[in-house]
Protein backbone atom coordinates (compact mmCIF):
# COMPACT_ATOMS: atom_id res chain seq x y z
CA UNK A 1 0.00 0.00 0.00
CA UNK A 2 3.09 2.56 0.88
CA UNK A 3 4.43 1.54 -2.36
CA UNK A 4 1.59 2.35 -4.40
CA UNK A 5 0.97 5.83 -2.70
CA UNK A 6 5.19 6.47 -3.02
CA UNK A 7 4.50 5.27 -6.85
CA UNK A 8 1.46 7.29 -7.32
CA UNK A 9 2.91 10.40 -5.78
CA UNK A 10 5.72 10.71 -7.60
CA UNK A 11 4.23 10.15 -11.09
CA UNK A 12 1.37 12.75 -9.78
CA UNK A 13 3.86 15.30 -10.10
CA UNK A 14 6.12 14.27 -12.92
CA UNK A 15 2.76 13.71 -14.99
CA UNK A 16 1.93 17.06 -14.29
CA UNK A 17 4.85 18.85 -14.60
CA UNK A 18 5.02 17.39 -18.09
CA UNK A 19 1.73 18.23 -19.11
CA UNK A 20 1.84 21.86 -17.99
CA UNK A 21 5.39 22.02 -20.25
CA UNK A 22 3.77 20.13 -23.25
CA UNK A 23 0.29 21.58 -23.32
CA UNK A 24 -0.76 17.73 -23.54
CA UNK A 25 -4.60 16.65 -22.57
CA UNK A 26 -3.64 13.29 -22.43
CA UNK A 27 -0.67 13.90 -20.35
CA UNK A 28 -2.73 16.33 -17.70
CA UNK A 29 -5.66 13.82 -17.67
CA UNK A 30 -3.35 11.20 -16.85
CA UNK A 31 -2.38 13.32 -14.08
CA UNK A 32 -5.33 13.76 -12.84
CA UNK A 33 -5.78 10.21 -12.57
CA UNK A 34 -2.43 9.77 -10.51
CA UNK A 35 -3.56 12.54 -7.89
CA UNK A 36 -7.01 10.60 -7.31
CA UNK A 37 -5.23 7.36 -6.83
CA UNK A 38 -3.06 9.00 -4.71
CA UNK A 39 -5.89 10.82 -2.72
CA UNK A 40 -7.35 7.37 -2.74
CA UNK A 41 -4.66 5.77 -1.09
CA UNK A 42 -4.59 7.63 1.63
CA UNK A 43 -8.34 6.58 2.49
CA UNK A 44 -7.18 3.26 2.10
CA UNK A 45 -4.62 3.52 4.55
CA UNK A 46 -6.90 5.41 6.71
CA UNK A 47 -9.32 1.73 6.48
CA UNK A 48 -6.47 -0.24 7.03
CA UNK A 49 -5.98 1.64 10.52
CA UNK A 50 -9.62 2.23 11.67
CA UNK A 51 -10.84 -1.48 10.33
CA UNK A 52 -8.57 -2.55 13.70
CA UNK A 53 -9.72 -1.01 16.25
CA UNK A 54 -11.85 -3.72 18.47
CA UNK A 55 -15.24 -3.83 19.00
CA UNK A 56 -16.76 -1.35 21.46
CA UNK A 57 -20.30 -0.64 23.66
CA UNK A 58 -20.87 1.47 20.46
CA UNK A 59 -19.90 -0.78 17.70
CA UNK A 60 -20.31 -4.12 19.15
CA UNK A 61 -19.84 -6.15 16.18
CA UNK A 62 -16.52 -4.18 15.56
CA UNK A 63 -15.28 -1.51 13.12
CA UNK A 64 -14.73 -4.25 9.99
CA UNK A 65 -16.85 -2.35 7.81
CA UNK A 66 -14.41 0.14 8.01
CA UNK A 67 -12.45 -0.84 5.08
CA UNK A 68 -15.56 -1.03 2.93
CA UNK A 69 -16.85 2.66 3.52
CA UNK A 70 -13.43 3.54 2.73
CA UNK A 71 -13.48 2.41 -0.40
CA UNK A 72 -16.39 3.56 -1.61
CA UNK A 73 -15.35 6.98 -1.15
CA UNK A 74 -12.18 6.29 -3.44
CA UNK A 75 -14.19 5.19 -5.53
CA UNK A 76 -15.90 8.77 -5.97
CA UNK A 77 -12.72 9.95 -5.44
CA UNK A 78 -11.37 8.61 -8.89
CA UNK A 79 -14.74 8.70 -10.78
CA UNK A 80 -14.86 13.11 -10.12
CA UNK A 81 -11.04 13.86 -9.69
CA UNK A 82 -9.94 11.13 -12.67
CA UNK A 83 -12.46 10.77 -14.42
CA UNK A 84 -14.63 13.84 -14.80
CA UNK A 85 -11.48 15.83 -15.36
CA UNK A 86 -10.25 13.44 -18.77
CA UNK A 87 -13.59 14.05 -20.12
CA UNK A 88 -12.96 17.73 -19.61
CA UNK A 89 -9.35 17.44 -20.83
CA UNK A 90 -10.67 15.52 -24.21
CA UNK A 91 -13.33 17.76 -24.79
CA UNK A 92 -11.35 20.98 -24.65
CA UNK A 93 -8.61 19.60 -27.10
CA UNK A 94 -11.16 18.92 -29.23
CA UNK A 95 -12.40 22.33 -29.23
CA UNK A 96 -9.71 24.23 -28.48
CA UNK A 97 -6.64 21.85 -30.35
CA UNK A 98 -3.44 21.98 -28.68
CA UNK A 99 -0.18 23.85 -29.27
CA UNK A 100 2.31 20.92 -28.20
CA UNK A 101 6.09 21.62 -30.10
CA UNK A 102 8.45 18.72 -30.57
CA UNK A 103 9.83 19.60 -27.13
CA UNK A 104 6.76 18.83 -25.57
CA UNK A 105 6.47 15.70 -27.54
CA UNK A 106 9.77 14.25 -26.17
CA UNK A 107 9.20 15.45 -22.79
CA UNK A 108 5.54 13.89 -22.47
CA UNK A 109 6.84 10.80 -24.22
CA UNK A 110 10.07 10.59 -21.38
CA UNK A 111 7.23 10.97 -18.55
CA UNK A 112 4.90 8.29 -19.64
CA UNK A 113 7.36 5.87 -20.48
CA UNK A 114 8.76 6.64 -16.53
CA UNK A 115 5.30 6.26 -15.51
CA UNK A 116 4.59 3.12 -17.75
CA UNK A 117 7.56 1.19 -15.61
CA UNK A 118 6.16 2.72 -12.17
CA UNK A 119 2.95 1.76 -12.49
CA UNK A 120 3.86 -1.78 -13.72
CA UNK A 121 6.19 -1.96 -11.24
CA UNK A 122 3.21 -1.11 -8.45
CA UNK A 123 0.92 -3.68 -10.02
CA UNK A 124 3.61 -6.54 -10.29
CA UNK A 125 3.56 -6.54 -6.60
CA UNK A 126 0.18 -5.93 -6.00
CA UNK A 127 -0.95 -8.83 -7.86
CA UNK A 128 1.81 -10.88 -6.26
CA UNK A 129 0.01 -9.82 -3.10
CA UNK A 130 -3.09 -11.03 -4.11
CA UNK A 131 -1.40 -14.48 -5.29
CA UNK A 132 -0.18 -14.48 -1.97
CA UNK A 133 -3.83 -14.58 -0.48
CA UNK A 134 -5.24 -17.06 -2.93
CA UNK A 135 -4.93 -15.99 -6.44
CA UNK A 136 -6.62 -13.61 -8.82
CA UNK A 137 -10.08 -14.98 -8.00
CA UNK A 138 -12.63 -14.68 -4.70
CA UNK A 139 -10.20 -15.69 -2.19
CA UNK A 140 -7.34 -13.61 -3.67
CA UNK A 141 -9.28 -10.01 -3.95
CA UNK A 142 -11.40 -10.33 -0.70
CA UNK A 143 -9.57 -7.52 0.94
CA UNK A 144 -11.76 -4.36 -0.81
CA UNK A 145 -8.41 -2.55 -0.37
CA UNK A 146 -6.13 -4.34 -2.40
CA UNK A 147 -9.14 -5.10 -4.80
CA UNK A 148 -8.62 -1.40 -5.30
CA UNK A 149 -5.11 -1.01 -5.49
CA UNK A 150 -5.33 -3.86 -7.93
CA UNK A 151 -8.16 -1.93 -10.07
CA UNK A 152 -6.17 1.65 -9.85
CA UNK A 153 -2.69 -0.22 -10.61
CA UNK A 154 -4.61 -2.01 -13.90
CA UNK A 155 -6.33 1.31 -14.93
CA UNK A 156 -3.19 3.33 -14.47
CA UNK A 157 -1.19 1.06 -16.90
CA UNK A 158 -3.58 0.86 -19.31
CA UNK A 159 -4.42 4.74 -19.32
CA UNK A 160 -0.70 5.56 -19.32
CA UNK A 161 -0.77 2.94 -22.45
CA UNK A 162 -3.41 5.21 -24.15
CA UNK A 163 -1.60 8.09 -23.32
CA UNK A 164 1.33 6.92 -24.86
CA UNK A 165 -0.79 6.38 -28.03
CA UNK A 166 -2.95 9.11 -28.67
CA UNK A 167 0.43 11.55 -27.97
CA UNK A 168 2.46 9.37 -30.85
CA UNK A 169 -0.61 9.65 -33.02
CA UNK A 170 -0.48 13.15 -32.47
CA UNK A 171 3.02 13.70 -33.07
CA UNK A 172 3.15 11.87 -36.49
CA UNK A 173 -0.47 12.73 -37.65
CA UNK A 174 -0.41 16.74 -36.40
CA UNK A 175 -4.23 16.14 -35.25
CA UNK A 176 -5.37 16.59 -32.06
CA UNK A 177 -8.10 14.44 -32.13
CA UNK A 178 -5.98 11.30 -31.14
CA UNK A 179 -5.01 12.36 -28.20
CA UNK A 180 -8.49 14.03 -27.58
CA UNK A 181 -9.73 10.57 -27.65
CA UNK A 182 -6.92 9.33 -25.74
CA UNK A 183 -8.27 11.63 -22.76
CA UNK A 184 -12.20 10.79 -23.65
CA UNK A 185 -10.82 6.84 -23.41
CA UNK A 186 -9.27 7.53 -20.00
CA UNK A 187 -12.27 9.07 -18.71
CA UNK A 188 -14.35 6.48 -19.53
CA UNK A 189 -12.21 3.87 -18.01
CA UNK A 190 -11.62 5.80 -14.57
CA UNK A 191 -15.42 5.84 -14.54
CA UNK A 192 -15.90 2.71 -14.98
CA UNK A 193 -13.92 1.28 -12.75
CA UNK A 194 -15.14 3.37 -10.45
CA UNK A 195 -18.52 2.00 -11.11
CA UNK A 196 -17.42 -1.42 -10.56
CA UNK A 197 -15.62 -0.47 -7.12
CA UNK A 198 -18.31 1.92 -5.86
CA UNK A 199 -20.72 -1.32 -6.14
CA UNK A 200 -18.71 -3.51 -4.51
CA UNK A 201 -18.39 -1.75 -1.69
CA UNK A 202 -22.22 -0.82 -1.55
CA UNK A 203 -22.89 -4.42 -1.51
CA UNK A 204 -20.95 -4.74 1.62
CA UNK A 205 -22.12 -1.84 3.37
CA UNK A 206 -25.74 -2.81 2.97
CA UNK A 207 -24.87 -6.40 4.74
CA UNK A 208 -23.74 -8.75 2.06
CA UNK A 209 -23.78 -12.58 2.94
CA UNK A 210 -21.11 -14.56 3.71
CA UNK A 211 -19.17 -16.25 1.00
CA UNK A 212 -21.21 -19.34 -0.32
CA UNK A 213 -19.08 -21.65 0.37
CA UNK A 214 -18.62 -20.71 4.01
CA UNK A 215 -22.59 -20.70 4.41
CA UNK A 216 -22.73 -24.19 3.07
CA UNK A 217 -20.48 -25.46 5.54
CA UNK A 218 -22.23 -24.07 8.23
CA UNK A 219 -25.77 -25.82 7.25
CA UNK A 220 -23.97 -28.69 6.24
CA UNK A 221 -22.13 -29.12 10.10
CA UNK A 222 -25.71 -27.66 11.57
CA UNK A 223 -27.42 -30.62 9.70
CA UNK A 224 -25.19 -33.61 10.63
CA UNK A 225 -25.64 -32.76 14.05
CA UNK A 226 -27.88 -35.48 15.90
CA UNK A 227 -29.84 -32.94 18.01
CA UNK A 228 -30.86 -31.14 15.23
CA UNK A 229 -34.11 -32.46 13.56
CA UNK A 230 -33.58 -29.67 10.67
CA UNK A 231 -32.23 -26.49 9.82
CA UNK A 232 -35.45 -24.08 9.01
CA UNK A 233 -33.23 -20.77 8.55
CA UNK A 234 -29.67 -19.74 8.34
CA UNK A 235 -28.67 -16.25 7.73
CA UNK A 236 -25.16 -14.60 7.50
CA UNK A 237 -23.27 -11.32 7.05
CA UNK A 238 -20.19 -10.09 6.64
CA UNK A 239 -18.91 -7.62 9.33
CA UNK A 240 -15.78 -7.09 8.39
CA UNK A 241 -13.07 -8.42 6.01
CA UNK A 242 -12.21 -11.87 8.02
CA UNK A 243 -15.19 -11.78 10.05
CA UNK A 244 -18.86 -12.33 9.73
CA UNK A 245 -22.42 -12.69 12.09
CA UNK A 246 -24.31 -16.26 11.68
CA UNK A 247 -27.65 -16.42 12.81
CA UNK A 248 -29.28 -19.83 12.49
CA UNK A 249 -33.31 -21.03 13.21
CA UNK A 250 -33.07 -24.84 14.32
CA UNK A 251 -35.76 -27.28 15.20
CA UNK A 252 -34.27 -29.72 17.48
CA UNK A 253 -35.16 -33.74 18.14
CA UNK A 254 -37.81 -34.10 20.87
CA UNK A 255 -37.04 -35.21 24.25
CA UNK A 256 -34.23 -32.82 25.38
CA UNK A 257 -34.90 -30.96 28.53
CA UNK A 258 -33.14 -27.66 29.09
CA UNK A 259 -30.04 -28.56 30.16
CA UNK A 260 -29.41 -30.45 27.21
CA UNK A 261 -30.40 -28.35 24.87
CA UNK A 262 -27.84 -25.68 26.75
CA UNK A 263 -25.34 -28.23 26.25
CA UNK A 264 -26.14 -29.04 22.62
CA UNK A 265 -25.90 -25.08 21.74
CA UNK A 266 -22.61 -24.72 23.46
CA UNK A 267 -21.06 -27.68 21.46
CA UNK A 268 -22.94 -26.37 17.94
CA UNK A 269 -21.46 -22.81 18.21
CA UNK A 270 -18.14 -24.02 19.00
CA UNK A 271 -17.95 -26.68 15.57
CA UNK A 272 -19.47 -23.98 13.96
CA UNK A 273 -16.44 -21.69 15.17
CA UNK A 274 -14.34 -24.20 14.51
CA UNK A 275 -15.01 -24.70 10.87
CA UNK A 276 -15.84 -21.37 9.64
CA UNK A 277 -13.35 -18.99 11.57
CA UNK A 278 -14.94 -15.73 9.89
CA UNK A 279 -18.04 -16.66 12.28
CA UNK A 280 -17.48 -14.50 15.13
CA UNK A 281 -20.89 -14.07 16.45
CA UNK A 282 -22.89 -16.77 16.29
CA UNK A 283 -26.47 -16.70 17.45
CA UNK A 284 -29.05 -19.85 17.23
CA UNK A 285 -32.68 -19.71 17.82
CA UNK A 286 -34.21 -23.22 19.05
CA UNK A 287 -38.03 -23.75 17.87
CA UNK A 288 -38.64 -27.29 19.42
CA UNK A 289 -41.55 -26.78 21.55
CA UNK A 290 -40.18 -29.15 24.10
CA UNK A 291 -37.37 -26.68 24.55
CA UNK A 292 -38.63 -23.73 25.28
CA UNK A 293 -36.84 -23.26 28.25
CA UNK A 294 -33.90 -23.65 26.39
CA UNK A 295 -34.66 -21.01 24.04
CA UNK A 296 -34.07 -18.17 26.77
CA UNK A 297 -30.57 -19.87 28.16
CA UNK A 298 -27.19 -17.83 27.84
CA UNK A 299 -26.23 -20.77 25.13
CA UNK A 300 -28.95 -20.44 23.02
CA UNK A 301 -28.05 -16.93 21.85
CA UNK A 302 -25.29 -14.91 22.11
CA UNK A 303 -21.66 -15.25 20.92
CA UNK A 304 -19.46 -18.19 20.18
CA UNK A 305 -18.24 -20.02 23.06
CA UNK A 306 -21.25 -19.49 24.91
CA UNK A 307 -22.29 -18.28 28.74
Amino acid sequence: MLVALAANLVIAVAKAVGGLAAHSPALLSEAAHSVADSVNEVFLLAALRRSRRPADRRHPFGYGKERFFWSLLAAVGIFVMGGCFSFYQGVEALRNGAEEELEGYVAGLVVLAFALLAEGTSLARALYQAHRQGGLGDGGLRDPALRTVVAEDGTAVLGVTLALAGMALHMVTGQVVYEAAASLAIGALLVYVAYRLGREARDQLIGEAADPEAADRIRELLCAQPEIDSVEALFTMKTGLESALVAARVDLVPGLDSEEVEEVAVRIKRAVGEAVPEAEQIFLDITDRAAQEGRQSPAATGERGGA
